[in-house]
This record gives structure tokens, C-alpha cells and sequence, in this order.
């Protein structure tokens, strides 16, 4: 069964993108069948597949507004059972373009997503940083969201933003949706802020944060240069590897669940 992953946190500068990027790519270079939609105007999600942005006509922003259907705007990309639904800056204009379609405004991801050909392992979405009309769709969307939280100042802020969203979306809109862990990003083992970050998530979240933790390495923001993901750049980097663990843990986390519910 598809499992639908959102990656939200509305805060920039957190690493959700890159996240994004590399959990595909590792998701897929493990085997699994990806799809990866990103929902940020600024699309960076396709640029780091190297995909030009500016020059395409079928991206999410027409299947949101039911202009095309979805299966026209699905991109292939280097990387082996990856592809991609870019978004570009014409995404922005979605919040006054829909006051003159008749659909429901918080759904038009969900509906979209109904008529996907092809099928696919997981679906993973890049949210924006916002808590605005499109991060809802994507978390109206998903059965689960991950949250990467970057281990420096007004994290926890941050954290407890993206929490009440996610309350108002489990009330109102996707009851189904669950929080899929708490990820630290950009950590850097020889600051104290990193370990003081890095213990408050884990002491107040517990098993919700994910054993794999992001470091900083330089490999990763060479390689979003470079428009590819990490594990294609250096795969033997400490990046590439600490995406990797979090591809595995990620399907580790799924099957204990579908074992779970089969007793």
C-alpha cells in the first residue's frame, strides 16, 4: 500500500527541502517506487533533480486547479524508480486563482492524487514553509508528516507552530494523519546547542524522533548545486549515508506498523 509523506515544518531554513530530495532518492535507491510532488512555489524540490523549472507548462499548480490531470505532469528523473511533479513561482497565485474554480480549496491535492496511473511505494511531498492554503493541502493529503527540526535558536517555536497545525488538520480535515518523527537536521556534534536541541526533541517527543540524525556536511548543499541528490554526488559521504539510515529507518518504522495490525 502507497504510504503519503509529508515533509512540513513552516519555518525556512530547516532543511525540509533537502529532506525531501534525499529521503526520495534513498527511498528509491533501496528499491522502492517514488514519487515526489513538490508543493513550494520556489521549486527547489525538481531543481534538485536538475530539472529546469522555468520552462515547463505541466506542473502541480495546473493539476491543483484540475487544468490537466495529474499522470501529464509527473517528471522522470536520474535517479532509478524516482520521479517528480515540479512546481514553479505560478504556484504562489493558487490562493486567488481557486476563488473562481468551484472545488474545494483543502482538497485539491487529495482529489488529485485519486487519479494517479501509476503506483507507487511512497508518495513524498515537499511542503512549503508556511502554514498557508498549500501546506494544508499537502497534510489534508498525507497519511503521515515528518518534521525536521534544525538544531539551532527558536527550533522548539517552530515545532510547536507546525504541532497545531497539524491538531486543526486531524480535526477538521484528516483524522487518518500522523505524526511519522521528528528529524534533526544540521546538527553539529561539537556545539552545545546542537546536543542542548538534540535532547529536548528526543526528552519531549521519545520515540516520535527518528535514531537518524542529519549532520552538517558539505556534501549535501554541493550536491542541490549541483542538481542532484547526495547519494548520486558522494554516495560514501556522511550525508548520503545519514539519509540512507533515514530511508531504512523509515521502512523499518513501516512494516513494525503493518506487522502491528495484522495480529
Amino acid at each position: 500500500m502507497c504510504k503519503i509523506i509529508a515533509i512540513a515544518n513552516q519555518k525556512g531554513g530547516v532543511a525540509k527541502t533537502t529532506t525531501a530530495i534525499n529521503l526520495s532518492a534513498s527511498l528509491a535507491h533501496l528499491g522502492r517506487s517514488v514519487l515526489l510532488i513538490d508543493m513550494d512555489p520556489q521549486g527547489n524540490a525538481a531543481r534538485g533533480f536538475g530539472i529546469d523549472i522555468s520552462l515547463l507548462k505541466n506542473t502541480i499548480h495546473q493539476v491543483l486547479l484540475g487544468e490537466i490531470d495529474i499522470n501529464r505532469a509527473i517528471k522522470k528523473t536520474a535517479v532509478l524508480n524516482l520521479e517528480v511533479i515540479p512546481a514553479n513561482l505560478k504556484l504562489s497565485s493558487i490562493d486567488i486563482e481557486i476563488i473562481h474554480k468551484d472545488i474545494n480549496p483543502f482538497f485539491m491535492l487529495k482529489t488529485a492524487l485519486v487519479d494517479l496511473k501509476k503506483q507507487y511505494d511512497y508518495i513524498i511531498i515537499d511542503c512549503p514553509p508556511s502554514l498557508g492554503l498549500l501546506n494544508l493541502n499537502a497534510l489534508v493529503a498525507a497519511d503521515r508528516v515528518i518534521i525536521p527540526v534544525q538544531c539551532e535558536y527558536f527550533a522548539m517555536e517552530a515545532v510547536a507552530a507546525i504541532l497545531g497545525s497539524i491538531s486543526n488538520v486531524q480535526r477538521e480535515y484528516n483524522p487518518n494523519l500522523e505524526i511519522g518523527g521528528f528529524l534533526l537536521t544540521m546538527f553539529d556534534a561539537k556545539t552545545r546547542l546542537s546536543e542542548e536541541i538534540s535532547a529536548q526533541i528526543r526528552g519531549l517527543f521519545k520515540e516520535k524522533t527518528f535514531y537518524t540524525v542529519i549532520p552538517r556536511n558539505v556534501s549535501i548543499p554541493e550536491s542541490s548545486a549541483l542538481g542532484l541528490p547526495t547519494i548520486l554526488y558522494r554516495p560514501t559521504s556522511a550525508g548520503a549515508t545519514a539519509y540512507l539510515n533515514l530511508a531504512k529507518e523509515v521502512i523499518d518504522n513501516e512494516e513494525r506498523e503493518e506487522e502491528t495490525y495484522s495480529r
